[in-house]
């Protein structure tokens, strides 16, 4: 991508509408998911979608609405409660637990109300193991967005995974978000920036496969390192795999290990300002032998590093955009195809 890309404010806001707002969001499970009868707001994407949804629970059905009241815009639901109906608390408006408009003080014998437009938008939303997704308006489906995740890796029981904080932390960075996506999916800054990785990853090994809507590398084992036991079905039984690093568009990274997941959430907060969620969840305790918090922490500010060094390095009027290396940065190149055609630059 050019170096204008990076620093435009105009095509970042036009990203949040034609980008973010129609693709996937993973919403992590140490959310709590509301009870029965219960309903639980968060915002979508905070910093940069900021948009304020409701989850909903009545019996056994999870749904997604708009936490925006249909009359006047309230907030609907300030906190998690539990209820049999939502009712606005600015002019008492109320709606059932699938978002259907109930009532309103002041609007009776008002011809052809209620509208559609009075019900509560639904959400897209998905579950999958622990996770919940939402999304406003998808691009795809789920099932295309993350099928070859399902798929190649169902011999892990996801549902199992446990959540640990105290393995889970945000980083902020001073940098495009995008700037931090091109860094994670290419492996030929490992040697170079992450020297200890080389004791446990064989980069002769490094491969990248594109998938409709992400890439996945593959973490071949260093001689002596932890590989997964690989079922004979897999695509890849009888290699010596230590992770797979799967990138789903446009900023989800699940990193799976032989002891768990490690999720990174990309949140944009400005065209040059970006946090990164990082949540541990552990199937296999017994095989986190060497899995260091502290290491988690010398990767991470190793790669805010160069990023952040990058993001002052596009600001030159000398740079334009470089070129791709062929074996590396396949999936770097994939995101900007995708990028530009999302954005019709």
């Amino acid at each position: 991508m050019p170096a204008t890309f990076y620093r435009s404010e105009e095509l970042y806001l036009k990203s949040l509408d034609q980008i973010f707002a129609t693709s996937w969001q993973i919403l992590a499970s140490h959310h709590q998911l509301p009870l029965d009868q219960h309903a639980a707001p968060f915002t979508l994407l905070e910093g940069a979608l900021n948009e304020p949804l409701l989850l909903v629970r009545d019996g056994k059905t999870l749904s997604c609405l708009s936490n925006v009241c249909t009359h006047r815009g309230a907030i609907l639901v300030e906190q998690g409660c539990q209820s049999r109906s939502l009712r606005c608390r600015y002019h008492g408006r109320r709606f059932n637990l699938d978002g259907q408009f109930q009532s309103a003080p002041g609007f009776e014998n008002i011809q052809d109300f209620p509208r559609d437009k009075d019900h509560l938008p639904k959400v897209s939303h998905q579950s999958w193991g622990p996770f919940s997704f939402v999304s406003l308006s998808p691009a795809c489906s789920f099932d295309q967005w993350i099928g070859d995740v399902q798929k190649r890796l169902a011999f892990m029981p996801f549902a199992e995974f446990v959540f640990r904080p105290d393995l889970s932390r945000d980083f902020d960075i001073d940098a495009h978000w995008a700037l931090y996506v091109d860094n994670y999916l290419e492996g030929l800054h490992i040697p170079f920036v992450h020297p200890s990785l080389t004791s446990v990853l064989d980069l002769k090994g490094y491969q990248t496969e594109l998938l409709p809507y992400g890439n996945l590398q593959i973490g071949a084992s260093a001689p002596g390192s932890k590989s997964f036991e690989l079922p004979e079905h897999s695509p890849d039984y009888g290699k010596q795999i230590s992770a797979y690093y799967y990138w789903l568009f446009p900023n989800l990274m699940l990193n799976f290990y032989t002891w768990g997941l490690s999720v990174n959430i990309v949140m944009p907060q400005g065209h040059n300002k970006t946090k990164v969620r990082f949540l541990t969840y552990v199937w296999r305790p017994e095989l986190m032998e060497g899995y260091s918090p502290a290491d988690i922490v010398q990767t991470e500010m190793e790669d805010e590093a160069v990023v952040q060094s990058v993001q002052q390095g596009i600001q030159s009027r000398l740079y334009k955009s470089g070129r791709y290396a062929p074996q590396w940065e396949a999936g770097v190149k994939q995101f900007h195809d995708i990028l530009r055609s999302k954005l019709g630059t």
